[in-house]
């Protein structure tokens, strides 16, 4: 009976016989794993990602038993360092979303890409990609009520793809205020674990909006950044757990001191300095004639500053035309 109840835990956080060990996984039961599900932790690797204190906020679970857990995690997946030969082996897992413009993804060094946060608008996450990428399901958090269907059709034409399926691999949500949003990440991270491999993209339209309406004036700064912090680490932590490309769009704001200083653009985004060191590629548009754009790279550890110029068409982002 304790081996069927062992196997049924070790089936429930999703490894096989030669990824676990037994005797480490019998501090868990079925009953605890379920109350981690519930708030979006649904492996090992996620237990590590959880401070002791946002456990210990898991209805159910007491400080005892959430320091077996993580003791159990820690037998299972060493919280060691790697060689930086084996993060670079661990690193050919990542993989790249085109943008559907030739020159918007050589700027990007490929496309979106996953295990990573990356600030701008417009993807073709379900087209198989170089490397291997065959393409995926997305979701998208809509926060401005901005998201519409029939743009997804008129993209589905341009590659020759099925309306309804096309339809069918994108889940949609409305988040209506921040903590909203951030509930949304538990159904994101389950979703992704019963679903394993099959999402290669989360897309949040946009990061900001609704924490600049849950939040307003200087005396609610500090608690606003503190939200956004923890969201940001979560969706990075998601990232890495789950190998997806995680993309956002962001809001300008003017930035008075730009004048001082004698930049050619006196906006920037929002989010300050929070956003700023969460997101691994942060990506500025500006508008061309017509309907080209200019990307630039604004922020990466990576990737050169560098431009380039597509187009929005009514098929989505293209190369621009000569």
């Amino acid at each position: 009976m304790k081996a069927t109840e062992d196997q049924v835990v070790q089936e429930e956080l999703g490894y096989h016989d030669d990824e676990v060990n037994l005797q480490s996984i019998q501090k868990y039961n079925v009953a605890d794993i379920k109350k981690l599900k519930s708030v979006g932790i649904c492996t090992i690797k996620g237990i590590q990602m959880t401070t002791r204190r946002a456990l210990c906020n898991v209805k159910g679970l007491s400080e005892a038993k959430v320091d077996k857990i993580k003791e159990a995690a820690n037998k299972l997946i060493e919280p060691g360092f790697l060689t930086a030969f084996e993060y670079s082996e661990k690193r050919k897992m990542v993989f790249h979303i085109t943008t559907g413009s030739q020159e918007f993804d050589k700027l990007l060094g490929g496309g979106i890409e996953s295990m990573a946060i990356t600030e701008a608008f417009g993807v073709t996450a379900q087209l198989p990609g170089p490397n291997g990428y065959t393409g995926g399901k997305i979701i998208f958090i809509d926060t401005e009520n901005t998201f519409r269907p029939d743009r997804l059709r008129d993209i589905a034409d341009r590659f020759n793809l099925d309306h309804d399926a096309v339809l069918d691999n994108v889940l949609y949500a409305r988040a209506y205020t921040s903590e909203h949003q951030m509930e949304l990440l538990d159904y994101v991270a389950a979703k992704f674990h019963e679903e394993a491999g099959i999402f290669k993209l989360l897309i949040i339209d946009s990061i900001m909006a609704l924490f600049r309406v849950d939040f307003s004036g200087r005396g609610e700064l500090a608690e606003r950044q503190q939200k956004l912090a923890q969201m940001l680490s979560r969706l990075q932590k998601i990232s890495e757990e789950y190998n997806v490309a995680v993309f956002v769009t962001n809001q300008m704001t003017a930035d008075p001191g730009a004048t001082m200083t004698f930049q050619a653009d006196p906006k920037k985004p929002i989010g300050g300095h929070i956003l700023a060191h969460a997101s691994t590629t942060r990506i500025s548009l500006r508008k061309g004639r017509g309907e080209l754009r200019i990307a630039k790279i604004y922020d990466s550890p990576e990737m050169p500053e560098n431009e380039a110029t597509f187009a929005i068409t009514a098929g989505g982002i293209g190369d621009a035309k000569e």
